[in-house]
C-alpha cells in the first residue's frame, strides 16, 4: 500500500481521478493535492486532501499547480497526470481552436508537466503516472481527435523513457471504457453506450495504485484488454467486426443529430469547449 507520500492527482473531481484519490486515501499518511477545474467539487476528504482549482490546458495553469505543490510539499513523490477532455462526434468541421484546446489539455500539458516535474525533483526520486487510455493503442470511429491526443502521448512516453534520468520513473495507464460521465459530457449530455469492454472507475483505481506500488512501467487495468488485442491481431476479421460495429454506432449517432437539426452540432461543440 502507498503510504506517507506527497501526491498530486489531476482530474480529481470525478471519474478515474476521483477514484484514484479515494484509493490513495486508504494509505496512512498520504497528503494529496487534488486538482480540478472545479475544485469546489472535491469535499469531505479531511485535511490531508488539499483541493486546488486551475486550468491545466494552459502553461499558466500548470505553472500555478507546481507553485502550489511546492508551497505544500518539499518534494512531490507521486504525480498522477490524469486530467483530460472527452468528446464523441464525427470529425467533419473546421475548428482550429477546438483542435488546439483538446491537444493542449490532453497532450501538451502532460508533456510540459514532465519537464516541470523533472526540474522539481532536481535529482531526487519521483514517479510520474500518465493516464493514456486504450484509445492510445487502438483508435475507434467517433474519437478521432481524442485518439490522436492519446497516440501522441503513447509516442512521447516511449521516446522519453530512454532520455529520462534514473531518478524519474514513468508509469503509463491504459484504461478501457470506464463508467464515468465521460460518455455524457463528450456527447453534449446525450447518453452513449461506451465501447466494450467497460470497467468501473474504482476497479481502474485499484489496479493503478497497486501497479504504481509495484513500480510497474505499464498498467492495463482491464484483464481482457491485452488478450483481446492479441486475438484481433491473430484473427483480423474479429477486429474488423468490432470496428464495423463502432462505425454503425457513429452513423446512428450522426443520424440522430440530423433529426434534431444542424444547430445541434454547434451546441455539442460549445458544451465540449475546454475554456
Amino acid at each position: 500500500m502507498i503510504e506517507h507520500k506527497n501526491i498530486v492527482v489531476t482530474g480529481a473531481s470525478s471519474g478515474i481521478g476521483k477514484a484514484i484519490l479515494e484509493e490513495l486515501l486508504k494509505g496512512e499518511g498520504n497528503r494529496i493535492l487534488a486538482v480540478a477545474r472545479r475544485a469546489d467539487k472535491i469535499t469531505g476528504y479531511g485535511e490531508n486532501v488539499i483541493p486546488f482549482s486551475c486550468d491545466l490546458s494552459t502553461q499558466a495553469g500548470v505553472n500555478a499547480l507546481f507553485g502550489r505543490a511546492e508551497e505544500l510539499f518539499d518534494k512531490i513523490d507521486l504525480y498522477f497526470c490524469n486530467a483530460g477532455a472527452p468528446y464523441y462526434e464525427q470529425f467533419d468541421y473546421e475548428d482550429w481552436q477546438r483542435i488546439q484546446d483538446l491537444f493542449n489539455l490532453n497532450t501538451v500539458a502532460h508533456i510540459y508537466t514532465y519537464s516541470k516535474y523533472l526540474h522539481h525533483l532536481n535529482g531526487r526520486e519521483g514517479r510520474l503516472v500518465y493516464t493514456i487510455s486504450a484509445m492510445g493503442e487502438m483508435a475507434l470511429p467517433g474519437y478521432a481527435l481524442y485518439a490522436a491526443t492519446k497516440f501522441a502521448m503513447k509516442g512521447f512516453q516511449q521516446a522519453v523513457r530512454d532520455e529520462a534520468p534514473k531518478n524519474l520513473q514513468l508509469t503509463c495507464v491504459y484504461p478501457v471504457s470506464t463508467k464515468t460521465n465521460f460518455f455524457n459530457v463528450g456527447t453534449g449530455g446525450r447518453k452513449l453506450k461506451p465501447p466494450f469492454p467497460v470497467q468501473a472507475p474504482e476497479g481502474v483505481a485499484r489496479a493503478v495504485v497497486d501497479g504504481v506500488e509495484k513500480l510497474k512501467k505499464h498498467i492495463y487495468p482491464c484483464p481482457v484488454y491485452r488478450p483481446s488485442q492479441l486475438l484481433m491481431k491473430a484473427v483480423p476479421p474479429v477486429k474488423a467486426a468490432y470496428v464495423q460495429a463502432q462505425k454503425a454506432k457513429l452513423r446512428r449517432f450522426v443520424k440522430k443529430l440530423k433529426t434534431e437539426g444542424e444547430s445541434i452540432k454547434e451546441e455539442i461543440r460549445l458544451k465540449n469547449t475546454l475554456k
